[in-house]
């Protein structure tokens, strides 16, 4: 297809999809943009770093199945890293570009990894932001301990009681994400809590719920391989980009990303958390577009 601005609806897998193009003036190549979650949309994205990306570059949107604005599959077991790769690779056909940039944040982020990893062929550029590597212990950790960095007192206490039962690091870290409110996940995931709250309110005002089972699926339906034993073979440019305060995924996990991804280049923003692309706007948006354009 000629790529055109606007939004569509792609039957691919017998699943609709929602489809966005937005910058195709630009003629570059298309950064396709993979959100995290799992479960998540692109809602926040589009309206905020989406639109300045586009300026320079050609942007494709789209949300997974069972996600935001595309649906769900007939089966709640339907969903796997194999199903969501199968899904980006006839979403690139009907794009009819010959290469594609992916842009991951989050889990989108390991994802993109994913996709670049079984379409080597397809994929010219990469971009991380903030990524994760979300079925393991490392990514726990990070979470139990970035929580415990911005609770109250009690809350403190009672993470402490649970880390001196007898559990595993899973098993730890449900008990902990039972405890929190949305008060106490806004205070791990931004540093800035006026950012917080612009996201809550898009979030508010897309009337788009993350079900939770996208994320179910992948915990019972992991990769053959770890995706960390996978990395050293990612042959594409990548860009890492990861908030000095990112008590979510973190420079822990990110620094796994730049030790063993062969070809990367990692940046540092010093005033966010777990959302560059919202505390930091300008800056990535910049970054992003330089490492595209060099």
């Amino acid at each position: 297809m000629l790529m055109t601005d606007g939004e569509y609806r792609i039957e691919i897998n017998g699943i609709n999809h929602w489809v966005k193009i937005d910058g195709s003036e630009n003629e570059t190549v298309p950064l396709v943009i993979i959100h995290g979650g799992p479960g998540g949309n692109l809602y926040t994205f589009e309206r905020t770093v989406g639109p300045l990306l586009a300026v320079k570059r050609t942007i494709v949107y789209y949300e997974q199945r069972g996600s935001g604005r595309t649906e769900k599959p007939s089966s709640d077991q339907d969903y796997s890293i194999k199903f969501l790769i199968e899904d980006f690779k006839e979403i690139k056909n009907w794009l009819g570009a010959e290469k594609v940039d992916l842009l991951g944040f989050s889990f989108g982020g390991e994802l993109a990894l994913e996709i670049s990893d079984a379409l080597p062929e397809v994929i010219h550029s990469i971009v991380l932001s903030a990524p994760s590597l979300m079925n393991s212990e490392i990514n726990k950790m990070v979470q139990i301990t970035g929580f415990m960095s911005v609770v109250n007192n009690e809350l403190y206490n009672e993470i402490q009681k649970i880390q001196k039962e007898a559990l595993s690091i899973d098993e730890i870290y449900n008990k902990v994400w039972s405890l929190v409110d949305t008060e106490t996940v806004d205070l791990l995931l931004f540093e800035n809590q006026e950012n917080a709250k612009m996201n809550r309110k898009l979030w508010e005002e897309s009337n788009l719920v993350n079900t939770g089972l996208m994320y179910k699926a992948l915990q019972k339906i992991p990769v053959e391989k770890p995706l960390v034993d996978r990395l050293k073979y990612i042959q594409q440019r990548t860009l890492i980009i990861t908030g000095v305060f990112d008590r979510n995924t973190g420079i822990p996990v990110s620094k796994i990303f730049a030790r063993e991804i062969p070809n990367n280049n990692w940046v540092l923003f010093n005033r966010s958390a777990h959302f560059p692309d919202l505390e930091e706007t300008n800056q990535f948006v910049r970054t992003v577009i330089d490492f595209l354009e060099s």
